[in-house]
């Protein structure tokens, strides 16, 4: 990507007001309950917010740090709010806008979450979910279809996610296997064939004119925002502390081997894991909440991803649900404590899986900053781009399997499920309706099938 020509104010717009904390801090609160859609959404709705309506920061420079974020493993919408946070009022602006970006969400996920795990079996309950299962499967199917469609270049490409489908769905490798070998061939093919694995697409500079910003393209970094050794290492040892307490206490008072200290872990290893948006990581949160641990079983996992997209915040925030019905049916703190069980592991994986998210802003934040030029994909990331697709493909599959074959190949086919799949792929993927339309639809679907089925 090559930097475009640096836009022009239109004459007569003054410059903005500045931006009070609390000023901001009313609008980080408002995208956290209105933040759905998924990251493009959520990113759009930034965009037209913060670039377009209050131009609290420039087009470009909104690129420039959206850039960054997409390199990072993480949710970049959530990562971006943060960032922004940050440039406008420090550490604290950046940790109001990151966490009010997912706390609305854990809260509504807590309580849906335990209306699922106790009235799941409630007949109209059964019937809506009965619908979403098959929508899942489709929107799976279209995240698949788009990430590929923007990620798989060349046949080179092509050939990295064939292999990482074969790995994951025929031998069962471990996705961060998958991700490291990507990476591998990635660091090769890109010095062997450079133009194979050179990205194209992306996110690219704007050349749109909003008006003056408060960030503007020539603005220079404010103070906190200028690189420094001893910032870079005080921020590492805070985050080390914020990640190492917690554990070491669940692990002191807890034992090692407690569920509550091997979800802490788990999902501080997933939180590394999310090259290319949470649809990448579900196939590893599955192989090890469902595989592994046995939290939760793969139909479980398949509504909990239906809950994920009908609420607002990252889709990643389905690792609360997985943490809620987890500890409440393992029941860690006995039959009378379940909803705070489940609480308080919904609590602690988000806390583990966004940690990262933070650190990853606030340590490399001054790097980006210290230079305006365009950032690009390496050639590890574009061959872990196309590997994410042929993960997500197998994700698709599994779900097919679960949702089509509920008692597996030795069952009946379900033909009405594979008719309300075909229906959403066909609404998601030639009509470009929305997720949550689709959702919607399909939960009205199945209601209807099982009052009068």
């Amino acid at each position: 990507m090559n930097p475009s020509p640096t836009p022009t104010a239109e004459p007569g717009l003054a410059s903005p007001e500045a931006a009070s904390f609390w000023q901001a801090f009313a609008f980080w609160l408002k995208l956290g309950f209105i933040s759905f859609g998924g990251p493009a959404g959520q990113i759009a709705v930034m965009h037209q917010e913060l670039v377009e309506r209050r131009r609290w920061i420039s087009e470009r420079r909104f690129l420039h740090a959206l850039n960054y974020c997409m390199l990072l493993p993480g949710p970049e919408a959530q990562q971006l709010a943060t960032y922004i946070g940050w440039m406008l009022h420090r550490t604290w602006g950046g940790i109001v806008a990151g966490v009010l970006f997912v706390l609305p969400s854990l809260f509504i996920l807590i309580g849906l979450s335990w209306v699922y795990i106790a009235y799941g079996d409630v007949p109209w309950v059964a019937g809506l979910f009965y619908g979403i299962k098959p929508a899942v499967t489709a929107i799976v199917l279209q995240a698949a279809y788009r990430i590929g469609s923007r990620a798989l270049k060349n046949r080179w490409l092509w050939g990295i996610a064939a292999a990482s489908l074969v790995a994951i769905f025929a031998l069962n490798v471990p996705f961060p296997a998958i991700v490291a070998a990507a990476a591998l061939v990635g660091y090769v093919g890109g010095r062997m064939a450079p133009q194979h694995f050179a990205t194209g697409g992306g996110h690219g500079q704007g050349s749109a004119s909003y008006g003056p910003a408060l960030i503007d393209d020539h603005t220079p970094p404010p103070a906190h925002a200028r690189f420094r050794w001893s910032r870079l290492a005080a921020v590492l040892v805070v985050g080390a502390l914020l990640w190492a307490v917690p554990m070491g206490l669940l692990t002191v008072m807890l034992g090692w081997q407690h569920t509550f200290t091997q979800m802490g872990w788990f999902f501080t290893k997933a939180a590394l894991l999310t090259f290319g948006g949470a649809y990448a990581v579900l196939p590893y949160v599955y192989q090890g909440a469902v595989g592994h641990y046995g939290w939760l079983t793969p139909v479980q996992m398949i509504d909990g991803l239906a809950l994920g997209e009908t609420t607002p915040g990252p889709l990643i925030m389905v690792v609360a649900f997985v943490g809620f019905v987890g500890a409440y049916v393992k029941a860690v703190f006995g039959p009378e404590a379940l909803f705070l069980a489940g609480a308080l592991a919904a609590t602690l994986v988000t806390w583990f899986t966004f940690l990262p998210s933070f650190l990853f802003i606030f340590a490399g934040g001054p790097l980006v900053e210290s230079t305006h030029g365009d950032l690009k994909f390496t050639a590890p990331l574009t061959a872990i781009t196309a590997a994410v697709v042929g993960v997500i493909a197998n994700l698709t599959l599994f779900f097919g399997y679960h949702v089509l074959w509920p008692q597996g190949f030795a069952g009946p086919f379900d033909a009405v499920s594979a008719l309300i799949a075909l229906g959403a792929a066909v609404a998601l993927l030639r009509f470009k309706r929305g997720v949550m339309e689709v959702i919607a639809a399909c939960a009205v679907l199945g209601l209807l099938w099982r009052w009068w089925g």
